[in-house]
């Protein structure tokens, strides 16, 4: 007797329908899986044999034959043991009715219990795409699946509670959904009035937020850049619901979602110690590396010198497709990652180079291999280059606090919310995004703006990608001022984060 039942596998943060076939035949007693399993797949033998005899069923002593379709794709991870176990009953006349469109996910104890798997969230939204009635989740992964509708949810902790349900599946009662709320302002700790002067660094900042620009801070030990960076989130606009399943998604997938859907922005920040597999992704099942872990968010890198140099090299085409693909012996997969980098250095290794009233310890040749640990080109995609000065003992002093973080973040939103309806026709929601073509299109010159960009254009050196960089950036400029054109002042406010690096050579950017 031959049972088919149905269950999901993942590529990526993509999820494809599983067929499960169990057969039980005459012959010597044997349990075999096919169709591309891994060893943990394989290993679902010893689980599934355990949890039927400690849950008080009758193991068939027969040949047993599970099938996995289609057979041409790797399959990994416990989430198959339930629905092969379910199939086994079915096979051994312990468990009859209808199982078309119920889709079965979960990894079992030797007891029976049914325990938590990675990418449910996106096994769930998959099942919803092809017209699934309903799904069997591990209980502790029901969090996570409570704000989908349109797909009837029944989180399982034990084995005997999944064949009840499909026993009687008029009598189970489905998970009830709960709507998505973004998180609020006033729930994060940290706020942009902690921040004492850098007048300069902070209008970086919010003109990075507007648009969703990339941002290097330089400045010695303690001038405020990590401080400046992790009050970023503070300012930026809540996730929408499509963002935070495309976040949730991944972290799901890497099993790191504990517990409902992400309601903030992710903000990430690797220890500069970190490979190129912990940065990019990739390892044996392919996971998603910190890139990914930050879409739609922050990926903050201290102390970026401090990075091996081809780990951040590896960075420069996801930074301009949004999106990067580990590609391997046994596959590839595409993950998403359009995320706001954030980089933080010193001017050189002691950190004092141009201090106002410390020395700097430095050679000219150890200043120069510090410079060069990050490449032209890395910078070349960064928008904003920035230095953060010392800040002064009268500013820190200073009993009036700085401008915090509603007013900054109320004029992020009126400015996003005027790229929303500019680009409403468009696949993209901010200035960072735009094309070549959409360049031309949507960023307007005054006569007066297109000569001071002429003039700045060989005298700076500026690269193709930099001097289209520079308009998307005067295009933020002009948002935050509610202009419809882009005006020479928008230019020249574009051009400063600019010229620090394009003036001369690349090493002008550290000169302070």
């Amino acid at each position: 007797m031959v049972s088919r039942l149905l269950s999901f596998g993942l590529q990526g943060i993509d999820a494809f329908p599983v067929t499960v076939e169990v057969d039980l035949s005459g012959g010597l007693p044997a349990f075999d899986i096919v169709g591309l399993p891994d060893p943990s797949v394989k290993e679902s033998r010893e689980r599934v044999r355990s949890a039927l005899k400690n849950a008080g069923f009758r193991f068939p002593a027969r040949r047993i034959t599970v099938n996995l379709a289609p057979a041409d794709i790797r399959k990994a991870g416990p989430v198959y043991d339930l629905a092969i176990l379910l199939g086994l009953l079915v096979c051994n006349g312990d468990l009859a009715g209808s199982f078309s469109g119920m889709g079965i996910i979960g990894e079992l104890s030797l007891l029976g219990e049914v325990r938590p798997v990675k990418g449910v969230l996106p096994m769930a939204i998959k099942a919803r795409e092809l017209g699934f009635r309903a799904l069997i989740i591990p209980a502790a992964n029901a969090p996570e699946v409570q704000c989908l509708d349109g797909l009837k949810l029944y989180p399982v902790g034990h084995l005997k509670e999944a064949v009840e349900i499909l026993q009687n599946p008029e009598a189970a009662i489905p998970l009830q959904t709960i709507p998505f709320q973004p998180e609020k302002p006033q729930d994060f700790q940290v706020d942009f009035s902690d921040v004492k002067g850098q007048f300069i660094p902070r209008r970086a900042m919010e003109i990075a937020a507007a648009g969703g620009h990339n941002v290097l801070m330089v400045g010695p030990p303690g001038s405020g850049k990590s401080m400046l960076a992790r009050r970023l989130p503070t300012i930026l606009p809540p996730l929408s619901f499509e963002e935070a399943l495309e976040c949730s998604q991944i972290y799901s997938v890497a099993g790191m979602l504990k517990q409902d859907l992400c309601r903030s922005r992710p903000f990430r920040t690797p220890h500069h110690t970190a490979t190129y597999v912990a940065l990019c992704g990739g390892g044996q099942q392919l996971m998603p590396g910190e890139l990914s872990m930050a879409h739609n968010g922050v990926l903050f890198l201290d102390e970026m010198p401090e990075f091996a140099p081809q780990v951040l090299d590896s960075m420069r085409a996801p930074l301009e497709d949004n999106e990067i693909t580990i590609a391997r012996a046994t596959g590839s997969v595409t993950y998403p990652c359009n995320v706001m980098l954030v980089c933080a250095m010193n001017p050189c290794k002691c950190g004092y180079l141009g201090h106002p009233t410390r020395k700097c310890s430095c050679s000219p040749g150890e200043i120069a291999r510090y410079r060069h640990r990050i490449s032209g080109p890395l910078l070349d995609r960064i928008d904003l280059q920035v230095e953060v000065p010392a800040v002064t003992y009268e500013e820190l002093s200073a009993k009036a606090p700085g401008e915090p973080s509603e007013p900054i973040r109320e004029r992020v939103l009126a400015a996003r919310a005027r790229q929303a309806e500019r680009y409403r026709s468009e696949s993209i929601t901010k200035n960072a995004d735009l094309t070549s073509p959409m360049i031309k299109k949507y960023c307007p010159l005054s006569p007066d703006a297109e000569e001071l960009l002429r003039q700045s254009f060989d005298k700076m050196n500026l690269s193709a990608r930099g001097y289209h960089h520079i308009l998307k950036v005067a295009r933020t400029i002009a948002d935050l001022a509610g202009s419809d054109g882009i005006e020479t002042a928008h230019v020249a406010e574009a051009l400063r984060y600019r010229a620090e690096r394009e003036n001369e050579s690349k090493d002008a950017l550290f000169t302070l």
